[in-house]
Protein backbone atom coordinates (compact mmCIF):
# COMPACT_ATOMS: atom_id res chain seq x y z
CA UNK A 1 0.00 0.00 0.00
CA UNK A 2 1.29 3.50 -0.85
CA UNK A 3 2.58 5.90 1.78
CA UNK A 4 -0.16 8.41 0.95
CA UNK A 5 -2.87 5.78 1.42
CA UNK A 6 -1.43 4.69 4.78
CA UNK A 7 -1.23 8.29 5.97
CA UNK A 8 -4.82 8.87 4.86
CA UNK A 9 -6.03 5.81 6.74
CA UNK A 10 -4.14 6.91 9.85
CA UNK A 11 -5.63 10.40 9.79
CA UNK A 12 -9.09 9.05 9.01
CA UNK A 13 -8.94 6.54 11.86
CA UNK A 14 -8.16 9.20 14.43
CA UNK A 15 -10.89 11.46 13.06
CA UNK A 16 -13.43 8.62 13.16
CA UNK A 17 -12.42 7.70 16.70
CA UNK A 18 -12.94 11.25 17.89
CA UNK A 19 -16.33 11.43 16.18
CA UNK A 20 -17.45 8.16 17.73
CA UNK A 21 -16.45 9.19 21.24
CA UNK A 22 -17.24 12.92 21.23
CA UNK A 23 -20.10 13.32 18.75
CA UNK A 24 -21.91 10.00 19.00
CA UNK A 25 -21.08 9.28 22.65
CA UNK A 26 -19.84 5.73 22.00
CA UNK A 27 -17.97 4.29 24.99
CA UNK A 28 -14.23 4.81 24.55
CA UNK A 29 -13.41 1.11 24.93
CA UNK A 30 -15.91 0.04 22.25
CA UNK A 31 -14.93 2.89 19.93
CA UNK A 32 -11.20 2.10 20.03
CA UNK A 33 -11.75 -1.61 19.50
CA UNK A 34 -14.05 -0.91 16.53
CA UNK A 35 -11.65 1.54 14.88
CA UNK A 36 -8.73 -0.86 15.46
CA UNK A 37 -10.60 -3.54 13.49
CA UNK A 38 -11.40 -1.06 10.69
CA UNK A 39 -7.77 0.10 10.42
CA UNK A 40 -6.55 -3.50 10.25
CA UNK A 41 -8.99 -4.30 7.41
CA UNK A 42 -8.33 -1.02 5.55
CA UNK A 43 -4.56 -1.46 5.54
CA UNK A 44 -4.76 -5.02 4.26
CA UNK A 45 -3.43 -6.71 7.36
CA UNK A 46 -3.66 -10.51 6.90
CA UNK A 47 -6.89 -11.68 8.47
CA UNK A 48 -5.05 -14.35 10.41
CA UNK A 49 -2.91 -11.69 12.11
CA UNK A 50 -5.64 -9.26 13.14
CA UNK A 51 -6.85 -10.92 16.34
CA UNK A 52 -3.32 -11.77 17.50
CA UNK A 53 -2.26 -8.15 16.90
CA UNK A 54 -5.19 -6.84 18.93
CA UNK A 55 -4.46 -9.28 21.75
CA UNK A 56 -0.79 -8.31 21.69
CA UNK A 57 -1.73 -4.64 21.96
CA UNK A 58 -4.08 -5.27 24.87
CA UNK A 59 -1.71 -7.65 26.65
CA UNK A 60 1.36 -5.51 26.15
CA UNK A 61 -0.35 -2.53 27.71
CA UNK A 62 -2.25 -4.27 30.49
CA UNK A 63 0.70 -6.48 31.43
CA UNK A 64 2.01 -3.56 33.48
CA UNK A 65 -0.84 -1.08 33.67
CA UNK A 66 -3.52 -3.41 35.10
CA UNK A 67 -1.41 -4.52 38.06
CA UNK A 68 -0.16 -1.01 38.78
CA UNK A 69 -3.60 0.58 38.58
CA UNK A 70 -5.11 -2.12 40.83
CA UNK A 71 -2.37 -1.90 43.48
CA UNK A 72 -2.22 1.87 43.29
CA UNK A 73 -5.98 2.13 43.68
CA UNK A 74 -5.94 -0.16 46.73
CA UNK A 75 -3.17 1.88 48.33
CA UNK A 76 -4.98 5.12 47.58
CA UNK A 77 -8.27 3.77 48.92
CA UNK A 78 -6.71 2.75 52.25
CA UNK A 79 -5.01 6.14 52.58
CA UNK A 80 -8.31 7.85 51.81
CA UNK A 81 -10.53 5.78 54.11
CA UNK A 82 -8.10 6.09 57.01
CA UNK A 83 -8.29 9.88 56.71
CA UNK A 84 -4.60 10.05 55.82
CA UNK A 85 -4.97 11.99 52.57
CA UNK A 86 -7.12 14.65 54.22
CA UNK A 87 -4.71 14.83 57.18
CA UNK A 88 -1.72 15.29 54.87
CA UNK A 89 -3.50 17.91 52.76
CA UNK A 90 -4.63 19.90 55.78
CA UNK A 91 -1.19 19.87 57.38
CA UNK A 92 0.65 21.05 54.28
CA UNK A 93 -2.03 23.64 53.51
CA UNK A 94 -1.50 25.08 57.00
CA UNK A 95 2.28 25.07 56.57
CA UNK A 96 2.47 26.49 53.05
CA UNK A 97 -0.71 28.48 52.78
CA UNK A 98 -3.37 27.70 50.17
CA UNK A 99 -1.77 29.81 47.42
CA UNK A 100 1.54 27.90 47.52
CA UNK A 101 0.10 24.39 47.54
CA UNK A 102 -0.32 23.92 43.73
CA UNK A 103 3.26 24.96 42.93
CA UNK A 104 4.63 22.88 45.81
CA UNK A 105 2.75 19.84 44.49
CA UNK A 106 4.09 20.43 40.98
CA UNK A 107 7.67 20.81 42.25
CA UNK A 108 7.34 17.63 44.30
CA UNK A 109 5.93 15.82 41.26
CA UNK A 110 9.00 16.80 39.20
CA UNK A 111 11.34 15.34 41.82
CA UNK A 112 9.28 12.16 42.22
CA UNK A 113 9.07 11.69 38.45
CA UNK A 114 12.85 11.30 38.06
CA UNK A 115 13.07 7.68 39.27
CA UNK A 116 9.44 6.64 38.73
CA UNK A 117 7.50 5.88 35.56
CA UNK A 118 4.84 8.46 34.72
CA UNK A 119 1.77 6.25 35.18
CA UNK A 120 3.07 4.76 38.45
CA UNK A 121 3.92 8.12 39.99
CA UNK A 122 0.66 9.72 38.95
CA UNK A 123 -1.44 6.85 40.29
CA UNK A 124 0.43 7.02 43.62
CA UNK A 125 -0.17 10.78 43.85
CA UNK A 126 -3.87 10.70 42.89
CA UNK A 127 -5.21 10.31 46.45
CA UNK A 128 -2.91 13.11 47.61
CA UNK A 129 -4.15 15.37 44.79
CA UNK A 130 -7.73 14.49 45.75
CA UNK A 131 -7.01 15.28 49.39
CA UNK A 132 -5.51 18.69 48.62
CA UNK A 133 -8.36 19.52 46.24
CA UNK A 134 -10.90 18.51 48.88
CA UNK A 135 -9.19 20.76 51.42
CA UNK A 136 -9.11 23.66 48.94
CA UNK A 137 -12.64 23.04 47.64
CA UNK A 138 -11.56 22.82 44.00
CA UNK A 139 -11.90 20.38 41.09
CA UNK A 140 -9.10 17.74 40.89
CA UNK A 141 -8.02 19.11 37.51
CA UNK A 142 -6.85 22.33 39.18
CA UNK A 143 -3.96 20.62 40.96
CA UNK A 144 -3.77 17.37 39.00
CA UNK A 145 -3.20 18.80 35.52
CA UNK A 146 0.18 20.53 36.16
CA UNK A 147 1.30 17.57 38.31
CA UNK A 148 0.64 15.15 35.45
CA UNK A 149 2.17 17.50 32.87
CA UNK A 150 5.54 17.92 34.56
CA UNK A 151 5.72 14.23 35.45
CA UNK A 152 5.33 13.31 31.79
CA UNK A 153 7.94 15.92 30.78
CA UNK A 154 10.48 14.34 33.12
CA UNK A 155 9.49 10.87 31.90
CA UNK A 156 10.44 11.62 28.28
CA UNK A 157 13.76 13.45 28.74
CA UNK A 158 15.33 12.49 32.07
CA UNK A 159 17.18 9.17 32.48
CA UNK A 160 16.71 6.47 33.70
CA UNK A 161 13.35 6.35 31.91
CA UNK A 162 13.36 3.71 29.15
CA UNK A 163 12.62 5.85 26.10
CA UNK A 164 15.39 8.39 26.54
CA UNK A 165 17.87 5.77 27.77
CA UNK A 166 17.09 3.47 24.85
CA UNK A 167 17.34 6.35 22.41
CA UNK A 168 20.66 7.46 23.88
CA UNK A 169 22.03 3.95 23.43
CA UNK A 170 21.06 3.96 19.75
CA UNK A 171 22.68 7.33 18.97
CA UNK A 172 25.52 6.84 21.49
CA UNK A 173 24.44 9.89 23.48
CA UNK A 174 26.11 10.81 26.76
CA UNK A 175 23.68 10.00 29.60
CA UNK A 176 25.30 12.59 31.87
CA UNK A 177 24.76 15.45 29.43
CA UNK A 178 21.25 14.26 28.63
CA UNK A 179 20.38 14.20 32.34
CA UNK A 180 21.78 17.69 32.94
CA UNK A 181 20.00 19.17 29.92
CA UNK A 182 16.73 17.33 30.57
CA UNK A 183 16.54 18.38 34.22
CA UNK A 184 17.68 21.91 33.44
CA UNK A 185 14.90 22.39 30.90
CA UNK A 186 12.25 20.66 33.03
CA UNK A 187 12.70 23.12 35.91
CA UNK A 188 11.29 26.13 34.00
CA UNK A 189 8.72 23.80 32.43
CA UNK A 190 7.36 23.10 35.93
CA UNK A 191 6.53 26.78 36.32
CA UNK A 192 5.13 26.88 32.78
CA UNK A 193 2.93 23.86 33.52
CA UNK A 194 1.45 25.77 36.45
CA UNK A 195 0.80 28.88 34.35
CA UNK A 196 -0.66 27.04 31.35
CA UNK A 197 -2.83 24.84 33.56
CA UNK A 198 -4.17 27.93 35.30
CA UNK A 199 -5.03 29.45 31.92
CA UNK A 200 -6.68 26.24 30.72
CA UNK A 201 -8.67 26.10 33.96
CA UNK A 202 -10.00 29.64 33.63
CA UNK A 203 -13.38 28.02 33.05
CA UNK A 204 -14.74 25.03 34.89
CA UNK A 205 -14.92 21.57 33.35
CA UNK A 206 -17.70 19.23 34.49
CA UNK A 207 -16.43 15.99 35.98
CA UNK A 208 -17.48 12.68 34.52
CA UNK A 209 -20.28 11.22 36.66
CA UNK A 210 -18.23 8.26 37.87
CA UNK A 211 -15.29 10.46 38.85
CA UNK A 212 -17.63 13.04 40.42
CA UNK A 213 -19.16 10.34 42.60
CA UNK A 214 -15.74 9.02 43.55
CA UNK A 215 -14.42 12.50 44.37
CA UNK A 216 -17.57 13.51 46.27
CA UNK A 217 -17.31 10.35 48.35
CA UNK A 218 -13.58 10.83 48.95
CA UNK A 219 -13.09 10.96 52.71
CA UNK A 220 -16.84 10.95 53.44
CA UNK A 221 -17.64 7.24 53.43
CA UNK A 222 -18.79 5.49 56.57
CA UNK A 223 -15.31 4.04 56.90
CA UNK A 224 -13.78 7.51 56.62
CA UNK A 225 -16.21 8.88 59.19
CA UNK A 226 -15.30 6.09 61.58
CA UNK A 227 -11.61 6.78 60.95
CA UNK A 228 -12.02 10.46 61.78
CA UNK A 229 -13.66 9.47 65.05
CA UNK A 230 -10.61 7.37 65.89
CA UNK A 231 -8.11 10.02 64.65
CA UNK A 232 -6.38 9.95 61.30
CA UNK A 233 -2.90 8.44 60.90
CA UNK A 234 0.02 10.81 61.26
CA UNK A 235 1.52 12.72 58.38
CA UNK A 236 4.76 10.77 58.80
CA UNK A 237 2.95 7.47 58.26
CA UNK A 238 1.30 8.67 55.04
CA UNK A 239 4.54 10.16 53.74
CA UNK A 240 6.29 6.86 54.44
CA UNK A 241 3.65 4.93 52.45
CA UNK A 242 4.25 7.26 49.49
CA UNK A 243 8.04 7.53 49.71
CA UNK A 244 8.95 3.91 50.48
CA UNK A 245 7.81 2.55 47.08
CA UNK A 246 9.45 5.52 45.37
CA UNK A 247 12.70 4.80 47.24
CA UNK A 248 12.58 1.15 46.21
CA UNK A 249 12.03 2.11 42.57
CA UNK A 250 14.89 4.61 42.78
CA UNK A 251 17.18 1.89 44.14
CA UNK A 252 16.30 -0.33 41.20
CA UNK A 253 16.91 2.35 38.58
CA UNK A 254 20.18 3.42 40.26
CA UNK A 255 21.41 -0.18 40.21
CA UNK A 256 20.50 -0.54 36.55
CA UNK A 257 22.43 2.63 35.75
CA UNK A 258 25.58 2.04 37.81
CA UNK A 259 26.03 -1.75 37.91
CA UNK A 260 26.94 -4.01 34.96
CA UNK A 261 24.49 -6.50 33.48
CA UNK A 262 24.61 -9.87 35.19
CA UNK A 263 25.74 -8.40 38.50
CA UNK A 264 23.89 -10.17 41.33
CA UNK A 265 23.31 -6.95 43.29
CA UNK A 266 21.89 -5.31 40.17
CA UNK A 267 19.45 -8.21 39.79
CA UNK A 268 18.35 -7.94 43.42
CA UNK A 269 17.91 -4.17 43.17
CA UNK A 270 16.04 -4.61 39.90
CA UNK A 271 13.60 -6.99 41.58
CA UNK A 272 12.90 -4.89 44.66
CA UNK A 273 12.85 -1.75 42.51
CA UNK A 274 10.25 -3.02 40.06
CA UNK A 275 7.08 -0.87 40.35
CA UNK A 276 4.93 -3.95 40.96
CA UNK A 277 7.03 -5.16 43.90
CA UNK A 278 7.37 -1.62 45.30
CA UNK A 279 3.60 -1.12 45.29
CA UNK A 280 3.06 -4.56 46.81
CA UNK A 281 5.34 -3.52 49.69
CA UNK A 282 3.41 -0.25 50.10
CA UNK A 283 0.05 -2.06 50.11
CA UNK A 284 1.34 -4.54 52.70
CA UNK A 285 2.62 -1.73 54.91
CA UNK A 286 -0.68 0.12 54.55
CA UNK A 287 -2.61 -2.99 55.60
CA UNK A 288 -0.48 -3.22 58.74
CA UNK A 289 0.09 0.44 59.68
CA UNK A 290 -3.28 1.89 58.74
CA UNK A 291 -5.22 -1.20 59.73
CA UNK A 292 -3.65 -1.21 63.19
CA UNK A 293 -4.18 2.56 63.60
CA UNK A 294 -7.84 2.30 62.63
CA UNK A 295 -8.61 -1.00 64.30
CA UNK A 296 -9.58 -2.74 61.05
CA UNK A 297 -9.92 -6.49 61.14
CA UNK A 298 -8.99 -8.64 58.15
CA UNK A 299 -12.52 -8.61 56.69
CA UNK A 300 -12.76 -4.82 56.97
CA UNK A 301 -9.39 -4.32 55.33
CA UNK A 302 -10.28 -6.66 52.46
CA UNK A 303 -13.62 -4.88 51.93
CA UNK A 304 -11.89 -1.49 51.73
CA UNK A 305 -9.33 -2.79 49.25
CA UNK A 306 -12.02 -4.45 47.14
CA UNK A 307 -14.02 -1.22 46.99
CA UNK A 308 -11.09 0.36 45.10
CA UNK A 309 -11.38 -2.04 42.15
CA UNK A 310 -14.68 -1.09 40.43
CA UNK A 311 -13.55 2.51 39.67
CA UNK A 312 -10.16 1.17 38.52
CA UNK A 313 -11.76 -1.30 36.09
CA UNK A 314 -12.80 1.41 33.63
CA UNK A 315 -9.34 2.97 33.68
CA UNK A 316 -7.74 -0.43 33.04
CA UNK A 317 -10.02 -1.42 30.15
CA UNK A 318 -9.90 1.93 28.37
CA UNK A 319 -6.12 2.08 28.78
CA UNK A 320 -5.83 -1.41 27.30
CA UNK A 321 -7.97 -0.41 24.33
CA UNK A 322 -5.61 2.52 23.74
CA UNK A 323 -2.79 -0.01 23.57
CA UNK A 324 -4.73 -2.03 21.00
CA UNK A 325 -5.25 1.01 18.77
CA UNK A 326 -1.58 2.00 19.04
CA UNK A 327 -0.45 -1.55 18.19
CA UNK A 328 -2.61 -1.69 15.06
CA UNK A 329 -1.30 1.69 13.87
CA UNK A 330 2.26 0.44 14.30
CA UNK A 331 1.78 -3.04 12.84
CA UNK A 332 -0.09 -1.68 9.81
CA UNK A 333 2.92 0.41 8.74
CA UNK A 334 1.24 3.79 9.25
CA UNK A 335 3.90 4.94 11.74
CA UNK A 336 6.78 3.95 9.45
CA UNK A 337 5.16 5.66 6.45
CA UNK A 338 4.83 8.88 8.41
CA UNK A 339 8.44 8.92 9.61
CA UNK A 340 9.81 8.15 6.12
CA UNK A 341 7.80 10.98 4.61
CA UNK A 342 9.16 13.48 7.11
CA UNK A 343 12.76 12.31 6.69
CA UNK A 344 12.54 13.13 2.98
CA UNK A 345 11.91 16.85 3.71
CA UNK A 346 15.62 17.53 4.54
CA UNK A 347 14.85 19.97 7.36
CA UNK A 348 17.58 21.05 9.85
CA UNK A 349 18.45 18.00 11.89
CA UNK A 350 17.32 19.26 15.30
CA UNK A 351 13.98 20.43 13.90
CA UNK A 352 13.55 17.20 11.93
CA UNK A 353 14.28 15.17 15.08
CA UNK A 354 11.56 17.01 16.99
CA UNK A 355 8.96 16.83 14.20
CA UNK A 356 9.46 13.12 13.48
CA UNK A 357 9.18 12.26 17.15
CA UNK A 358 6.08 14.45 17.55
CA UNK A 359 4.45 12.92 14.47
CA UNK A 360 5.18 9.36 15.61
CA UNK A 361 3.83 10.19 19.06
CA UNK A 362 0.60 11.47 17.51
CA UNK A 363 0.34 8.49 15.15
CA UNK A 364 0.89 5.58 17.53
CA UNK A 365 0.59 6.99 21.07
CA UNK A 366 3.69 5.67 22.84
CA UNK A 367 6.33 8.24 23.80
CA UNK A 368 8.91 5.48 24.28
CA UNK A 369 8.29 4.06 20.81
CA UNK A 370 8.43 7.55 19.28
CA UNK A 371 11.83 8.28 20.90
CA UNK A 372 13.45 4.96 20.05
CA UNK A 373 12.09 4.91 16.47
CA UNK A 374 13.22 8.49 15.78
CA UNK A 375 16.67 7.80 17.19
CA UNK A 376 16.94 4.75 14.95
CA UNK A 377 15.93 6.74 11.88
CA UNK A 378 18.42 9.54 12.56
CA UNK A 379 21.30 7.56 14.06
CA UNK A 380 23.37 7.54 10.86
CA UNK A 381 22.85 11.27 10.28
CA UNK A 382 23.90 12.03 13.86
CA UNK A 383 26.91 9.73 13.71
CA UNK A 384 28.11 11.12 10.38
CA UNK A 385 27.53 14.79 11.15
CA UNK A 386 30.63 15.37 13.26
CA UNK A 387 28.60 16.49 16.25
CA UNK A 388 30.09 16.92 19.72
CA UNK A 389 28.80 14.84 22.66
CA UNK A 390 26.91 17.90 23.90
CA UNK A 391 25.25 18.39 20.51
CA UNK A 392 24.25 14.71 20.31
CA UNK A 393 22.74 15.04 23.78
CA UNK A 394 20.78 18.12 22.67
CA UNK A 395 19.47 16.27 19.60
CA UNK A 396 18.40 13.37 21.82
CA UNK A 397 16.59 15.68 24.24
CA UNK A 398 14.86 17.38 21.30
CA UNK A 399 13.59 13.95 20.25
CA UNK A 400 12.36 13.40 23.80
CA UNK A 401 10.41 16.64 23.83
CA UNK A 402 8.87 15.72 20.49
CA UNK A 403 7.40 12.63 22.14
CA UNK A 404 5.86 14.78 24.89
CA UNK A 405 3.32 16.61 22.73
CA UNK A 406 -0.01 15.61 21.21
CA UNK A 407 -1.01 13.05 23.83
CA UNK A 408 -4.50 12.03 22.74
CA UNK A 409 -6.85 9.06 22.47
CA UNK A 410 -4.27 6.49 21.31
CA UNK A 411 -2.07 7.16 24.36
CA UNK A 412 -2.71 5.09 27.49
CA UNK A 413 -1.52 8.01 29.61
CA UNK A 414 -4.30 10.17 28.16
CA UNK A 415 -6.90 7.80 29.57
CA UNK A 416 -5.23 7.49 32.97
CA UNK A 417 -5.04 11.27 33.41
CA UNK A 418 -8.47 12.11 32.03
CA UNK A 419 -10.29 9.36 33.92
CA UNK A 420 -8.69 10.14 37.28
CA UNK A 421 -9.26 13.89 36.80
CA UNK A 422 -12.82 13.33 35.58
CA UNK A 423 -12.40 14.82 32.09
CA UNK A 424 -14.46 13.85 29.08
CA UNK A 425 -12.58 13.08 25.87
CA UNK A 426 -13.36 16.51 24.46
CA UNK A 427 -12.25 18.29 27.62
CA UNK A 428 -9.16 16.07 27.78
CA UNK A 429 -8.20 17.21 24.28
CA UNK A 430 -8.78 20.85 25.30
CA UNK A 431 -6.65 20.55 28.43
CA UNK A 432 -4.28 17.58 28.65
CA UNK A 433 -3.48 17.45 24.93
CA UNK A 434 -2.93 21.22 24.82
CA UNK A 435 -0.75 21.17 27.96
CA UNK A 436 1.50 18.35 26.73
CA UNK A 437 1.89 20.05 23.36
CA UNK A 438 2.74 23.44 24.87
CA UNK A 439 5.28 21.82 27.21
CA UNK A 440 6.77 19.86 24.31
CA UNK A 441 7.10 22.98 22.15
CA UNK A 442 8.55 25.01 25.00
CA UNK A 443 10.99 22.24 25.90
CA UNK A 444 12.11 22.03 22.28
CA UNK A 445 12.46 25.82 22.04
CA UNK A 446 14.78 25.90 25.06
CA UNK A 447 16.75 22.95 23.70
CA UNK A 448 17.05 24.61 20.28
CA UNK A 449 18.28 27.80 21.99
CA UNK A 450 21.01 25.78 23.70
CA UNK A 451 21.83 24.22 20.31
CA UNK A 452 22.36 27.66 18.79
CA UNK A 453 24.54 28.74 21.71
CA UNK A 454 26.87 25.72 21.49
CA UNK A 455 26.96 25.47 17.69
Amino acid sequence: MSTLALLGIGAGSIALLLLLIIRWQVHAFVAMMLVSFLVAFATGMPIGDIISTLIAGMGGTLGSVAILVALGSMLGRMIEVSGGAASLANRFTQLLGPTRVPMALTAAALVLAIPVFFDVGFIILVPIVYGFCKAAGVNPIKFGLPVAGIMLAAHVVVPPHPGIVGGAAIVKGDIGWITIIGLGVCIPLAALAQVVSGWLNRKGYPMLPTTAEQFAAFGTSQESTDSKARSAPGVGTIMALILIPLALIMAGTTGATLLPKGDSLRNVLGFIGSPIFALMVAVGLAMFLLGRNQGWNRERTNAIMESALPPAATVILVTGAGGVFAKVLTASGIGAALSQSLTATHLPLILLAFIISLALRAAQGSATVAIITTCGLLADAMAGGGYSPLQVALLTVAIGFGSLGLSHVNDSGFWIVTRYLGLSVGDGLRTWTVLTTVLGLAGFALTALLWVLVA
